[in-house]
């Protein structure tokens, strides 16, 4: 393209083609009229008054077309002009219906009220969220990609016990913050920093600001919560210890009182020894008995971490039915699923579940049965019995709480350690409708 005709382009605006479109229009009438006035019988004064009426008429009519396309597309500029320096306030004025032009006026105006309500409530929640951010007892960080602070809140700066005007542009590493960056989920650990020392839940993550990543890092003061945690724990097993330990010592405080009047009395009695054997024999059971509930709680606490494998569900469910022995177990199916959990686990789990289950209904006809299904990417196995049901569901996850005669009360401790170790959860209630009871275990997938 010739530079003529680049800077004639430039010239030739849409304003300028506007003019120029209407000046054509009106060429050919105007023209005719010019030439029948200069040949006709007309003085000279005439014809120039005349000339002058036309070509100023034409001119005139040609430049208030030209201002009628144009000022409508003046105003629609300055109105979006406003709307992008976010100045919603400005409407255009001569919005009608029946008008292609009013009904152009009319949506930008919805448009730019539109955008200014939703302004507000950008600017509202803006101010609550940072009124939370300020007034919440957890400390909030955000570093860019060169591990600099771009935002802490109050409880930052009191964790750091610095104002936050020397804490923003400072190195993760200078703030001793670098080793919590990208630890993921949530994780407990323990620090030291000038604001305090204990143990926090760390929590980090990724988001965008303008286009910028930026790193969050949320710390939360646990330490009174874990030691009041810690605190119930330990009066909830010294108690339950407490009550085993004087159910075994009573009694044998009391046998060892009658064995020792017996050995002191002369003469003895005739019958002393038999009365001794069975007094030791006695001593002996709430010994093995105690023995048995420390042995309990030691399996308890020594419950290993799990180690996640894919497990096909289906047979395992097989494989768990076929080893109950005392009772055919009806296994209804679900769909084909593949889990990511640790199977020895698991399968000790619904080997409990379904013992449970023909318990309750091996002096009965009632069935067992096995099924499960997927819902909200998480998977549901059921073991439904048919049994007389539960009459106490309070206390059935309470340690060495149990309804059978000889039980240990610790299968379903076990049961929902193992299910929550998957980040899972169990459920045991009664069905409705009945009867028997329905144990759920809840695995994610």
């Amino acid at each position: 393209m010739s530079p003529l005709r680049r800077r004639f382009e430039r010239w030739l605006t849409h304003d300028r083609r506007v003019l120029l479109m209407s000046l054509l229009a009106g060429l050919p009438g105007s023209g005719i009229a010019l030439i029948l006035l200069w040949r006709g019988d007309f003085t000279s004064k005439v014809q120039w008054t005349l000339t002058l009426f036309i070509v100023g008429l034409w001119w005139g009519i040609s430049a208030a077309l030209r201002d009628r396309v144009v000022y409508p597309l003046q105003t629609l500029s300055n109105l979006l002009a406003a709307l992008r320096e976010e100045d919603f306030s400005i409407r255009a004025r001569g919005q009608r219906k029946d008008d292609p032009l009013g009904e152009v006026l009319i949506e930008m105006n919805a448009l730019a009220e539109t955008l200014r309500e939703q302004r507000l409530g950008a600017l509202e929640a803006t101010s609550l969220l940072r009124t939370v951010m300020e007034e919440i007892p957890v400390a909030v960080f955000s570093f860019d990609p060169d591990r600099r602070l771009r935002l802490a809140n109050r409880a930052g700066e009191r964790l750091l016990a610095r104002p936050i005007e020397r804490l923003l542009g400072r190195t993760a590493e200078e703030l001793g913050l670098a080793t919590f960056l990208g630890i993921g989920g949530p994780s407990i650990v323990a620090g030291t920093f000038p604001g305090g020392t204990g143990r926090w839940e760390v929590r980090s993550g990724h988001f965008r600001q303008g286009g910028i990543p930026l790193e969050l890092l949320v710390m939360t003061d646990v330490s009174q919560s874990l030691r009041d945690e810690e605190r119930q724990a330990w009066q909830r097993l010294i108690r339950v210890i407490g009550h085993e330990i004087n159910n075994s010592l009573a009694p044998i405080k009391s046998i060892a009182h009658s064995l020792e009047r017996i050995l002191t009395r002369d003469p003895k009695p005739p019958d002393w020894e038999s009365d001794m054997r069975s007094g030791l024999q006695v001593v002996g059971s709430r010994a093995d008995s105690l023995g048995r509930f420390t042995a309990a709680y030691s399996q308890l606490a020594r419950l290993p971490a799990p180690t996640l494998g894919r497990v096909e569900l289906s047979h395992l469910v097989s494989r768990v039915a076929e080893l109950e022995q005392r009772k055919p177990i009806r296994v209804v199916g679900g769909p084909p699923i593949t889990l990511e959990a640790d199977a020895d686990q698991i399968e000790q789990l619904l080997i409990n579940l379904v013992r449970n289950a023909v318990d309750a209904t091996i002096d009965t006809e009632g069935r067992v049965s096995l099924e499960w299904d997927v819902t909200d990417s998480r998977v549901r196995v059921r073991v439904d019995d048919e049994g007389p049901g539960l009459s106490n569901t309070a206390n059935l996850f309470v340690p060495f709480f149990t309804t059978k005669p000889g039980g240990s009360g610790i299968g379903l401790v076990l049961c929902r350690q193992i299910a929550e170790a998957h980040g899972g959860g169990i459920t045991l209630e009664n069905r409705t409708p009945g009867p028997g009871c329905r144990a759920e275990l809840t695995l994610p997938l």
